[in-house]
């Protein structure tokens, strides 16, 4: 391709309203360009970045068994109401209705559909198991797209779905993604760290999501230096610490003027924040018809609710922090709070199991500027719910090995597994008849990894101050042919040598331009192909051409008439590493 002709012109400014360094550098170099909040078109550098994406997860997918279908964006709601998922998710499912009045969707993803089709396709134990995958486009209404590929509205999606008579089947195609997905992340040149997550509103029964640990993600990871294990901070487990404190005491309310946090209360009262307890208000979604209620969580003043164990314990579909008027309502008062002489028909209490079982702490006495030593659960206020409610934090022990200590780093998600079991099946009558002619329904995974966000995680890791560096597995061309010729002899010389680069299929990007030096070698550094040639009067008085890796090695001059030879064994070496990365990835057997 010659950049004279190429569609997408790389941009000297760094637009004002972008903070993502890779975000800046994919509209600078002319990958992308934004049409309205979280929607982009992708131009042809880009377009075959992402083709090379495909080509991956279609060879992985095919590995394990895979077929590829092609599922429509839009569906019915009757299928996503029989699951139940359209009366569960909010706004985010763009819904409406058709010119014959039905109600009609935008697709988020295709469990639904996939079941429908195993209802009407698979009858037998003989037809299992079995696996389809598609790539295709989905749409979900981001209340905030940011971060540019990161997190948008429109999206290209490989999901894939696993069909199986059994959960011991269903475990062997989830295994199968599991190394796969690592592998695809690898080939693209990235270590994805699994862990454990929320099944979120897919359900079933466990979840893991694929991770590039970079500080611009927005999920926090909990990961244990000691041993391997590794979960979403929505759902990871730590040791919890109790505190000794004896007995039960009599309760004693006590003058605290100005203490409404935590941190003020413990100093005026010159006790440590772990004999409080924190009191986090919240309202919680049940359901169309249900009512919305406020949800008061309790957990030891040295910790964080977790929003997600909350959700999942009270069974809330959507929870929002709660207003102040709605703490009013139910008898409480926001910063001096605590479940003791509240309205109960209209609350509903959740208390960390580590509060449950320490005495003696210290909570609001729902009275502006007055707070209850010795508060006792099961004593003096009795919960609704007992459980794991409290969030882990940096240097919490791990649960799993018991001697490391969490460390919490961020990531951003560019895939997730998950093992839905007869989630979907069940309610969409996808069932099979096993050798004895009995009816079973059929047990499902659900398998999915972005495509863009991976590109836009590739090109935060494989970038430098002047552009974008990307990998030879990612990057739109192999070669960055640049012409300096002055002369008409070094003009033909760059042609040919362009000419020559294409029968000896090396993908190439020819600039050909009528432009300064200093602006060709600038635009072909900000693109980031992985080698660059030059084409110089200088090199050809030399008889040679240079040729130089994008970052890492220094330029060296090749004799002219080696310079294809020489380009592919470059494209060998880069190769090699890539295979290096994924011979290095860890295989759960």
């Amino acid at each position: 391709m010659r950049v004279s002709r190429l569609f997408g012109t790389t941009l000297r400014e760094v637009p004002s309203d972008v903070d993502i360094v890779s975000h800046q550098l994919l509209l600078r170099a002319g990958y992308v360009r934004q049409l309205a909040a979280g929607i982009f078109s992708y131009l042809p550098l880009a377009q075959r970045s992402l083709q090379k994406i495909e080509r991956i997860l279609r060879q992985e997918m095919n590995a394990i068994g895979g077929q590829e279908i092609n599922m429509p964006v839009v569906h019915p709601a009757e299928l996503w109401q029989k699951t139940g998922r359209w009366y569960e998710i909010d706004d985010t499912m763009a819904r409406f209705v058709d010119r014959r009045g039905r109600d009609m969707l935008l697709a988020m993803t295709h469990e639904e559909v996939v079941a429908d089709l195993a209802a009407s396709d698979v009858h037998s134990y003989r037809q299992l198991p079995m696996l389809v995958y598609q790539i295709q486009t989905k749409f979900r209404d981001e209340l905030r797209a940011r971060g540019g590929l990161i997190r948008v509205r429109e999206f290209v999606m490989k999901d894939s779905y696993s069909l199986d008579a059994d959960f011991d089947g269903l475990v062997r195609q989830y295994i199968a993604h599991y190394n796969a997905y690592l592998r695809i992340g690898a080939r693209a040149g990235l270590k994805l760290t699994a862990v454990e997550s929320d099944v979120g509103m897919m359900g079933g029964k466990a979840a893991h999501e694929f991770m590039y640990v970079t500080p611009i993600g927005e999920d926090t990871l909990a990961l244990c230096p000691d041993c391997d294990y590794a979960a979403n901070l929505d759902v990871a487990d730590f040791v919890k610490e109790s505190e000794e404190s004896g007995p039960a005491k009599s309760i004693d309310k006590v003058h605290t003027p100005g203490t409404k946090t935590i941190e003020e209360l413990a100093a005026y009262l010159d006790i440590p924040a772990r004999r409080t307890g924190k009191v986090v208000f919240l309202v919680g979604s049940f359901g169309p018809d249900q009512p919305t209620k406020v949800i008061l969580a309790i957990v030891r003043g040295d910790m964080e609710a977790n929003q997600v164990r909350i959700a999942n314990l009270t069974s809330a579909l959507a929870l929002r922090p709660a207003h102040p008027e709605e703490i009013e309502e139910i008898g409480a008062v926001a910063g001096f709070a605590s479940p003791i002489g509240v309205d109960r028909s209209k609350v509903v209490v959740i208390v960390d199991d580590l509060v449950a079982g320490s005495a003696n702490l210290v909570l609001g006495a729902n009275q502006t500027d007055h707070h209850l030593l010795n508060t006792n659960c099961g004593r003096d206020y009795q919960p609704d719910i007992v459980g794991p409610i409290a969030g882990a934090f940096e240097g919490a022990r791990c649960a799993q090995c018991g001697g490391g200590t969490l460390k919490l780093l961020r990531g951003v998600e560019v895939g997730n597994i998950f093992q839905l079991g007869t989630r979907y099946s069940e309610p969409m009558g996808a069932t099979y008849t096993d050798e004895e002619g009995d009816e079973h329904p059929i047990v499902l995974g659900s398998y999915g990894i972005g495509v863009g966000r991976l590109l836009a995680c590739v090109a935060e890791e494989y970038r430098d101050e002047r552009g974008l560096a990307l990998p030879i597995t990612v990057a739109p061309y192999e070669v960055s042919l640049v012409s300096l010729a002055r002369a008409e002899a070094t003009a033909r010389a760059a042609e040919e040598l362009y000419q020559e680069l294409q029968t000896a299929r090396v993908e190439v990007l020819f600039d050909d331009r009528e432009a300064s030096a200093g602006v060709k070698l600038a635009d072909a550094d900000l693109r980031g192909m992985p080698i660059r040639m030059l084409v110089s009067e200088r090199s050809l008085k030399q008889g040679s051409v240079e040729i130089k890796r994008r970052i890492g090695k220094e330029a060296e001059l090749v004799p002219r008439g080696e310079a294809v030879v020489a380009a592919r064994q470059e494209i060998g070496r880069l190769e090699a590493e890539i295979d290096a990365l994924v011979e290095q990835i860890p295989v759960w057997s």
